[in-house]
């Protein structure tokens, strides 16, 4: 990914609203690269942003896309919803349509064949090797998402152009191949990229965590090529989050982060509020949960209810700051010194 970076810094694709294509932009601006998040919006609605971005910028970007899983069991969906009546009765609320979907995978691998953005990203498991083949093909560099070590190893025989490793810390979802809770998939971030690139010539991009130089210079010591940041973006102008979601990064009655299935049916890390806490069992359906809880989420958004909704964010949420996107690229990658 070298080529495309002229500082190494990634601003990771945040799906459902905080990455904006003004925050692609100003990434790659300010030399970084920027993702452009597919995940949750018609192939349409991709295309539309990637015409976005070319509109305003000629220099080097990316656009993330979500890899299907497959359908769970609708008995353990609907259970979990009927445990969901007090929130939903509190807020006044509607649940959406349980349903299981593909994401529009196929209509936007065959649209980004078409637009050949300079990198494709994958998240939740790995495309087939004609995808692959088909974006090189096309010009584009992909870069395969993984959270272990024995993930890295099934990415790599792909021949991706990077792999981006996400280690437990990282904020938002999981990008694990699987819905599940087998062990080995707690891996920190620097277990995770010293493993990997000593096994793999193949270069890598460290997520997790990364909110300042200091993780900066300890990633590329171990060996990766850039680092991929999203919480650290969250306040910025640029970024789509909500005014709520904004300030309860800096409220002090958020203390801590945790991994849950509440919200969407897959792990994911976010703040610690009342409703992770009154369903630590939330099954692994995604993204049935997810859809349903999708107007639940919305409704606590607008009525600025914190405690209600998904607030993403990286074990480093504290160093979040409302600096503009470059301003934070620039003291990231001057302040780390290579």
């Amino acid at each position: 990914m070298r080529d495309l970076l002229r500082v190494p810094v990634v601003v990771a694709p945040m799906a459902g609203g905080p990455t904006t294509t003004a925050l692609v932009v100003a990434a790659a601006e300010a030399g970084g690269l920027g993702f452009l998040a597919a995940g949750y919006k018609s192939a349409s609605a991709m295309e539309e942003d990637v015409a976005a971005v070319r509109d305003r910028t000629a220099e080097a970007f990316g656009v993330n896309v979500f890899v299907p899983g497959r359908p769970s069991d609708p008995a353990v969906v609907d259970a979990y919803l009927t445990e969901l009546a007090a929130d939903v009765e509190a807020l006044g609320a509607a649940l959406g349509d349980p349903v299981w979907d593909d994401d529009a995978y196929e209509e936007k691998i065959d649209a980004l064949v078409r637009l050949a953005p300079p990198a494709v990203s994958f998240t939740f498991g790995l495309p087939d090797a004609e995808v692959v083949d088909a974006l090189h093909r096309a010009g584009s560099q992909v870069v395969l998402t993984v959270t272990t070590a024995e993930e890295a190893r099934l990415a790599d025989a792909l021949g991706p152009d990077a792999l981006c490793l996400q280690g437990i810390e990282a904020g938002a979802h999981r990008g694990s191949f699987t819905n599940d809770d087998r062990p080995g998939g707690d891996v920190g971030l620097l277990s995770l990229v010293h493993e990997v690139t000593a096994a793999t010539a193949t270069p890598v991009i460290a997520a997790g965590g990364i909110a300042g130089p200091r993780q900066v210079r300890a990633a590329m010591a171990l060996g990766a090529s850039a680092v991929q940041c999203g919480t650290a973006f969250l306040c910025c102008p640029e970024s789509g989050a909500s005014a709520l979601h904004k300030a309860a990064l800096a409220d002090p009655a958020f203390t801590t982060t945790a991994l849950t299935r509440a919200f969407s049916g897959r792990p994911a890390r976010g703040l610690v509020n009342r409703f992770m806490t009154a369903h630590q069992k939330a099954p692994a359906a995604y993204p049935e949960v997810n859809n349903a809880t999708r107007p639940l989420r919305a409704t606590a958004v607008a009525a600025g209810d914190a405690q209600r909704v998904n607030l993403w964010a990286g074990q480093s949420f504290r160093w979040t700051t409302g600096e503009p996107a470059g301003a934070i690229i620039e003291a990231m990658w001057r302040k780390e010194g290579t």
